[in-house]
């Protein structure tokens, strides 16, 4: 037996297979503001994941990036007047404390973006050389029509790709492009842009191009179970999908995992919209166990509303559990790994609890499974 999950590319419910080495990678945080409740419900929902996998005795390696440059951030830092690495090293601190104080795991690794230049060089130039990919414009972009299996993650028709790659600064009316789904691998630097030489005339990478070049420097040409927020199953994991095996001519990942969206007053948390809950203040009105909680009372693949009432209701029920201490702490422990098993069921690995502590027993190692400390 082991953990079973959705998987988004094949639409249904399937055990992750791997042997004793489980390697993942999850899309990391563009460091130009401090992290919302959407980012962490994805860095917990990965964190339990690697638990219950060690749990059963897996090694795990987790790989989180970080986007250390894209338009968002030189964005930011020309708006602030500051280096955009000085940017990014200030935000990644306050980022990687936050998440310390949540109690997440420590990663195997947290590559930038900026440590993958030769790598992304190297693996545009391949694109390239299988026919894949194309000069223009000055930038180089990545040919969708050579790629049968383009839309194969997403499950999305051609119109959707085309809303969808718009929304996400796809540019889908640029000129130079053979289709308006075609992505930019590599793009000309404004002048107060960083850049990099190439054999493209300099420039810098395009979005999609950095993770694939850091999990396959990472993890290899296949990764286990690779995912982040729903929405970037496209246009972001479809074309790391591409090119990736374009490239490897083998399969990129074997699980995509992807978790539901976080709203506030109706509408997803957006850093552009500003309708945020930073995870810093969450941490200065309760204990880390009790923001977990709030957060595993929603299942990972459903998008929900935050509201203050989750918190409260988290810090009474920690309370109960914290004052049920009959017995040697091991109750509820089988019914918590079954429910993870099934799809990381945090929800109901939060009811076996409730039942334990009712009967004022401890479940002190169910709770630790799930990274909340009683």
């Amino acid at each position: 037996m082991g953990v079973e999950l959705f998987d988004t590319a094949r639409q249904g419910i399937f055990p992750i297979e791997a042997g004793p080495l489980v390697t993942l990678y999850s899309c990391g945080i563009t460091p130009y503001d401090a992290a919302h409740l959407g980012h962490a419900q994805v860095y917990l929902t990965f964190d339990i994941l690697q638990r219950r996998l060690r749990d059963l005795g897996h090694e795990t390696r987790c790989v989180r990036n970080v986007t250390d440059v894209d338009d968002d951030i030189l964005k930011k830092a020309r708006e602030l007047g500051v280096h955009y690495l000085d940017l990014a090293a200030e935000q990644i601190a306050v980022f990687d404390a936050q998440m310390d104080a949540l109690g997440l795991l420590p990663m195997f690794s947290e590559p930038r973006a900026t440590s993958a230049i030769p790598e992304i060089l190297s693996l545009i130039g391949s694109t390239i050389e299988q026919g894949s990919a194309y000069e223009a414009g000055g930038a180089v972009y990545f040919d969708v029509s050579t790629f049968a299996a383009f839309g194969d993650v997403s499950h999305y028709d051609n119109e959707e790709m085309l809303v969808l790659a718009a929304e996400h600064g796809g540019n889908i009316d640029d000129p130079f492009k053979r289709h308006p789904l075609d992505f930019v691998l590599w793009q000309p630097s404004l002048a107060d842009e960083p850049s990099w030489e190439s054999r493209w005339g300099p420039g810098r990478p395009g979005w999609h191009i950095e993770c694939s070049a850091l999990a396959l420097r990472e993890l290899g040409e296949t990764v286990d179970v690779h995912g982040g927020g729903r929405d970037l199953v496209f246009p972001h994991h479809e074309c790391e999908t591409a090119q990736s095996e374009t490239v490897t001519h083998a399969p990129f990942v074997k699980h995509w995992l992807h978790v539901g969206l976080v709203a506030l007053d109706g509408t997803k948390m957006s850093k552009s919209l500003g309708n945020l809950v930073f995870v810093h203040d969450l941490l200065s009105r309760a204990d880390a166990a009790a923001v977990r909680v709030a957060m595993m009372d929603h299942h990972y693949r459903s998008d929900w509303e935050w509201h203050d009432s989750d918190l409260e209701s988290a810090v009474a029920r920690c309370t109960s559990w914290r004052n049920a201490t009959k017995g040697d702490g091991m109750a509820g422990l089988d019914e918590v790994r079954a429910a993870l098993d099934h799809d990381l069921d945090t929800p109901g690995a939060l009811m076996a609890l409730d039942e334990v502590a009712a009967s004022g027993r401890s479940g002190s190692a169910a709770a630790a499974l799930l990274g909340v400390s009683l």
